[in-house]
């Protein structure tokens, strides 16, 4: 049932039908007034400078952006660095330090997916997951970072930070519940607009192929990784930060008859600890030096 909605959500929001366009023309009220409460929200933050350059990496809308590899490819410039993020989908609370530069302290359980990725591509920088994005902060400069990066944290204006935003195209333009936005990009907030093809381009590498691979993931609008996509049996989609099992995975594979599962990076931290065939669909994103120097300048400020 939760997969069915989840999907629904989705299409309703970037692909809908003509009945899911009527609704969402019904709900323009409620927009409204969503919209007009997270203006509110902004204008009564402060922004607290915490002793740390801090750079925010998110999107407007709901669902997937390629906030990870984009995250990923600035991090890796620096070795005095932290990435703080919430860690959805993650079975723990609080703040966890998940990793201190190339240490692991704990399970893909504890961290969600996307620290664990971050663990993984990033050895030489700490990864911190916390629902308060503040107290992730400290934590990384207790530890030693210098810079501190903040995978989807705009909304939080209470932070003084320099804040990147990637631009994602969609027909629908409304706040929640009406299209997919989460927030506005406030006439009065600086804040930095990067697009695809032009700021960053996206290169993908296909890792450990087999003659005969079956898709599973579990992300935000899988549909857009077809573009990326060799010739497979099957695609097998689950809820963005599906909790795998082992046996539904095997059923895939047997089902089709495959030598491996084509996974991407965010599916592979979750399925490595199964000793499943896997074949790896690895997102990477180059980001234009332009980018660089305008996160180096704000360093400097």
């Amino acid at each position: 049932m939760k997969k069915k909605v989840i999907f629904w959500v989705e299409e309703y929001f970037y692909n809908p039908s003509f009945t899911q366009k009527l609704l969402s023309i019904l709900l323009l009220p409620l927009s409204w007034i969503y919209c007009f409460a997270m203006f509110l929200r902004f204008k009564s933050k402060k922004s607290e400078d915490l002793g740390v350059d801090v750079i925010s990496v998110g999107n407007l809308s709901v669902g997937g952006s390629g906030k990870t590899p984009f995250v990923t490819a600035l991090a890796s410039r620096y070795k005095d660095a932290a990435v703080v993020l919430r860690g959805y989908g993650r079975k723990s609370n609080g703040l966890v330090v998940v990793s201190n530069d190339g240490e692991i302290l704990c399970d893909v359980d504890r961290s969600g997916d996307e620290a664990m990725i971050y663990a993984h591509k990033l050895p030489n920088i700490k990864v911190i997951v916390s629902e308060d994005r503040k107290k992730g902060i400290l934590k990384a400069k207790e530890l030693g970072a210098k810079i501190v990066f903040l995978d989807d944290a705009y909304s939080k204006h209470e932070i003084k930070k320099l804040d990147i935003l990637i631009d994602i195209e969609s027909k629908n333009s409304s706040c929640i519940p009406s299209g997919p936005f989460r927030e506005r990009l406030w006439s009065s907030k600086e804040a930095l607009l990067v697009k695809e093809e032009i700021d960053f381009t996206r290169v993908v590498e296909l890792k450990n192929k087999s003659d005969k691979m079956s898709l599973v993931t579990a992300i935000a609008r899988p549909k857009r990784l077809d573009v990326y996509l060799p010739e497979v049996l099957s695609k097998n989609y689950f809820e963005d930060h599906h909790a795998f099992t082992k046996d539904e995975v095997l059923a895939i594979l047997q089902r089709d008859n495959a030598d491996s599962i084509l996974v991407t990076y965010k599916d592979f931290v979750k399925l490595e600890q199964f000793d499943i065939p896997l074949s790896l669909l690895d997102l990477k994103v180059t980001i234009d030096k332009k980018i660089f120097e305008i996160v180096d300048n704000y360093r400097g400020k």
